[in-house]
């Protein structure tokens, strides 16, 4: 069988971009080397699909790059049959990912447009304010933020299966870190990670998850 252009890129992606950075989980790996990227930017984009970097698929809004979301779905552990909840789930790349890993997504949005891309590359979205979370679907074994937070609603944490964490790059005092485990949530303000960040990694922002006042991690 021929290998296509676009199964030799992402096979490159993987290889120099992915296992040379520490990415060494079989099930993340082969993911990301069966998932084509280009149906999930715009056409203007996709001779760049495979670029190490977060691509703007609309205005303010952004798909991880594909390092960023390798690390942070390795440091998850995904496994098969797992619920998963991807909170600005964007064109649905991530939610791509992780239905090949074998999770059960629920992909979150609140842009019609970006909904729409989502469905057209066949992933299924639902709709509604991003900071609500999708409490039909709870509890969830993980949630993953599309972009760096700087706060965690109260929500996500109710969200959550007992043994339940999530994946995200926190924003603390403008350096993103990225976090996966667990969340404790005070009796008021948000909830806070039970652990600390693993690493600094970079990531746009995702809207509607800046900090509160002076709160901080």
């Amino acid at each position: 069988m021929m290998t296509t252009t676009s199964e030799t890129q992402r096979q490159t992606m993987v290889d120099s971009q992915l296992k040379t950075v520490g990415v060494t989980d079989a099930a993340v790996l082969a993911a990301f080397a069966a998932t084509p990227r280009e149906p999930f930017l715009p056409a203007s984009l996709a001779g760049l699909a495979h670029a190490d970097a977060a691509h703007q698929i609309a205005p303010g809004r952004y798909l991880l790059a594909p390092l960023t979301l390798a690390l942070l779905l390795q440091h998850a552990a995904v496994q098969p049959g797992q619920h998963v909840l991807v909170v600005g789930s964007a064109s649905g790349y991530s939610a791509a990912i992780l239905s090949r890993m074998g999770a059960v997504v629920t992909a979150l949005d609140s842009d019609d447009t970006l909904i729409a891309m989502a469905r057209a590359a066949g992933i299924t979205s639902v709709a509604g304010p991003l900071a609500a979370g999708w409490p039909a679907g709870a509890p969830y074994d993980l949630i993953l933020f599309e972009g760096a937070i700087a706060t965690i609603p109260p929500a996500m944490a109710r969200q959550l299966a007992p043994t339940g964490q999530i994946a995200a790059v926190l924003r603390q005092a403008g350096v993103g870190r990225a976090y996966v485990g667990p969340l404790t949530t005070p009796q008021s303000g948000d909830a806070r990670p039970a652990g600390l960040p693993f690493m600094e990694l970079a990531a746009p922002d995702l809207p509607g998850f800046a900090p509160v006042h002076a709160f901080a991690f």
